[in-house]
């Protein structure tokens, strides 16, 4: 019998935990306060701002949005993260994906202030994952160590198969799990013998945007299933990247989607942004 991971009931959890750090800071007669950096008008972009947006404020989190047009230049943009670098009321920044095919996105990112990289995706903080060094990391990865912290799932000496490469999943994910004493595989599209690999795997992490990927035959009983996919299809129905249907009754625990890895994902922006809160207050 698989465990099913309630990803909005383990959200509200550790939000309400974080209720009382943000009360001390209110305390101090300080707001946590997050900008989001939206250039364009992408639909699934609003959608997502909105959410954090509204979680911030049942927070006590100051979450606003700097809009730009989709014709901003790489240069006005770039002045933007510096206003915002500067600026001492701002404690954490984030660029919303996608951006502009004019923008170079790296660069944008690169621009963000260390200390204050909500996403964790400077090369900075980068590059202080990979060296096991404290520091702001990913949103999605950090989401999915808490789902696995808490529902128990062996880490040390683990087999985890990472499905895709990304900077904003799969790399970082494979570094946390490496932190965690996991043997890790990361797997892409140029991977052979993909379904010889996740029967191996004690734990699957799959991010590749293909709905249904992660079918029955490439999973072993009693395996972790981690959804990170988001697709939506014909129907606008939204479904992730693991066949749920067949998978689940062969998993020890899977998230679906929605309601899985999701969540958390915006839980981890807002503990981050009160960690950045934190430093800069311990740093004042």
């Amino acid at each position: 019998m698989s465990t099913v991971v309630d990803g909005r009931a383990l959200a509200a959890k550790l939000l309400n935990e974080l209720q009382d750090q943000i009360g001390n800071l209110t305390a101090q007669g300080v707001v946590p306060t997050l900008r989001i950096v939206q250039v364009g008008d992408d639909p699934a972009s609003t959608i997502y701002i909105r959410n954090k947006k509204r979680k911030g404020a049942s927070l006590g989190i100051d979450v606003q949005v700097v809009k730009l047009p989709e014709t901003v230049t790489q240069t006005a943009l770039l002045h933007q993260i510096e206003t915002l670098n500067v600026n001492p009321e701002v404690d954490a920044i984030l660029v919303q994906m996608p951006l502009p095919v004019q923008i170079d996105a790296a660069a944008v990112v690169a621009a963000i202030d260390p200390a204050k990289d909500a996403d964790g995706f400077t090369p900075a903080n980068f590059g202080r994952l990979w060296s096991g060094d404290e520091g702001p990391v990913p949103a999605t990865p950090a989401g999915v160590m808490a789902i696995l912290q808490q529902y128990h799932v062996p880490l040390r000496g683990q087999h985890a198969v990472v499905i895709g490469r990304s900077r904003i999943v799969g790399r970082p994910m494979a570094a946390m799990l490496l932190q965690a004493d996991a043997t890790v595989t990361v797997a892409h599209s140029h991977t052979r013998n993909l379904a010889e690999l996740t029967r191996t795997a004690d734990i699957i992490v799959v991010a590749v945007g293909i709905p249904h990927f992660l079918t029955a035959d490439m999973v072993k009983p009693g395996a972790a299933i981690i959804d990170v996919g988001i697709n939506r299809t014909a129907e606008g129905k939204v479904t992730g990247d693991v066949d749920f249907a067949a998978v689940e009754p062969l998993a020890g625990v899977i998230t679906p989607v929605p309601r899985g890895v999701g969540p958390m994902t915006v839980a981890e922006l807002m503990i981050q942004t009160v960690a950045l809160t934190k430093a800069r207050v311990a740093h004042d």
